[in-house]
């Protein structure tokens, strides 16, 4: 049953294609270190099932069972246009899949998850079940964690988790730290919660340890924020020497850290995320909004110990109730099929592919990017303002966001985050970034189209 079992899933999953050949039976089982006669029922459950055909004197080949349900789910149906709704420019979006195959897998872990629709429509208990915390365990082992179940939650999204961690770390006035150019989410909480928001000044590693430690020293604070790898906006990775330094830091004051790594999946080859280094202090948050989708809205937090765990629970639960039950088990199901990571491989590919555009068409040096980031930071030259810039590509069809949203102290710079991702598609972006080198080779009056 088990040979059958990942027949079918390696053929949902991609590993296998129609027409391929499977292993012959004696050489399968060598290689298994199992009995002739376990392969050969495997290989006759598999056919039963549709999954393959067998041919003597030719082998055993898949047939595709798996991708003909599939194609019975992908209905005829066209889109509902009202579901169609305005894209939210502003934010920082991954790029949508549009490969066919991808979005058949999708849609079959949507029918699978119907089959318990009902049950999917009760309340549910805080934090996910068992089997949505082993598949939430096992994505956050991507990232090298391995945290207990009982400090693993699943979450309606990170931004409520950040405000239920930061309404019990702080009370109103206090002081919390993040980068000076930071996640525009992370100011609406503290204004939110009243809290003191102070920018610790940076490099191109990240914030500076000894600033951090001088204003521990001054200030007492009572966290650190940090969206350590592709940091929005600026898209750098905080290496993990720094990374120890900080959390050096941190124990030395003994400030929690909340570490937001919502794109820590991004990366083939991220740095160790801070709570790998420093557990007992940090928060971790593994968002799924911009390794999977945002409508998901979903995260997976780690706490750093079990007595952070009631306060946590009670904090997100007054605010939330529970994650969408029937989010939850579509993210599980499309952790536990391999769906997750073709999603998660198609946005990685893009993204690169995206930003070779940005490189071929914008000159070396201009802008801040990542070769796999969602974005670019746009510092600008020639007398461009970010608001005359932002209202120059209102209709461009990308998200053009000025730097006054990021920024915590002092003035603003005159930049821009530019977002790559979305609905849009690579015509249209490439369209869109000439449009953008056309205005910034002169001044803004040289660029006006309208008199």
């Amino acid at each position: 049953m088990a040979i059958a079992d990942v027949i079918e899933m390696d053929l949902r999953s991609g590993v296998l294609a129609v027409g391929d050949r499977l292993p012959p039976q004696r050489i399968l089982a060598k290689r298994l270190n199992i009995d002739f006669t376990t392969v050969a029922r495997g290989y006759v459950e598999a056919q039963k099932r549709g999954l393959v055909d067998s041919h003597v004197g030719r082998g055993t080949f898949v047939t595709g069972g798996a991708d003909k349900d599939r194609r019975g789910f992908a209905s005829d149906a066209a889109p509902d246009p009202r579901r169609v709704s305005a894209v939210d420019f502003s934010m920082n979006m991954p790029p949508e899949p549009d490969d066919p195959g991808l979005i058949a897998r999708m849609r079959e872990g949507m029918s699978a998850v119907a089959t318990n629709l009902i049950p999917l429509l009760r309340y549910q208990g805080f934090g996910g079940s068992g089997m949505d915390k082993e598949a939430a365990a096992a994505w956050l082992s991507r990232r090298g964690l391995v945290p207990s179940q009982e400090r693993i939650f699943v979450t309606p999204g990170a931004h409520p988790a950040l405000l239920a961690i930061f309404s019990m770390v702080a009370k109103p006035g206090e002081t919390v730290l993040s980068e000076n150019i930071t996640y525009p989410g992370m100011r609406s909480i503290a204004a939110q919660l009243r809290l003191t928001l102070a920018g610790l000044p940076m490099d191109a590693d990240g914030i500076l340890p000894d600033a951090f430690a001088e204003t521990c020293e001054r200030a007492g604070p009572k966290a650190l924020y940090l969206n350590p790898t592709l940091q929005n906006p600026l898209t750098l990775t905080m290496p993990e020497k720094r990374r120890e330094e900080i959390a050096a830091v941190a124990r030395k004051y003994h400030v929690p850290i909340i570490e937001d790594d919502a794109y820590g999946f991004i990366p083939l080859h991220a740095p160790p995320p801070l709570a790998a280094i420093a557990p007992d202090l940090t928060w971790h948050i593994g968002g799924l909004a911009k390794c999977i989708g945002a409508g998901l809205r979903l995260a997976f937090v780690v706490a750093p110990d079990t007595k952070a765990i009631w306060p946590f629970v009670s904090a997100v639960r007054a605010n939330n109730v529970m994650a969408s039950p029937l989010n939850v088990a579509l993210a599980t199901r499309w952790i536990e099929d391999g769906t997750a990571d073709g999603i998660l491989r198609f946005i990685r590919a893009e993204a690169a592919a995206r930003q070779r555009m940005v490189a071929e068409i914008l000159p070396g040096g201009t802008f801040r990017a990542d070769p796999i980031s969602f974005n670019i930071w746009l510092p600008l030259t020639n007398g461009w303002t970010r608001s005359t810039f932002g209202a120059h590509m209102r209709n461009a069809g990308i998200g053009v966001v000025a730097s006054d949203a990021f920024t915590v102290n002092g003035e603003a710079p005159e930049a821009v985050r530019v977002c790559l991702g979305g609905p849009i598609s690579r015509d249209r972006l490439r369209g869109a970034l000439d449009f953008m080198a056309h205005a910034l080779e002169g001044p803004p009056a040289m660029a006006a189209s309208f008199f």
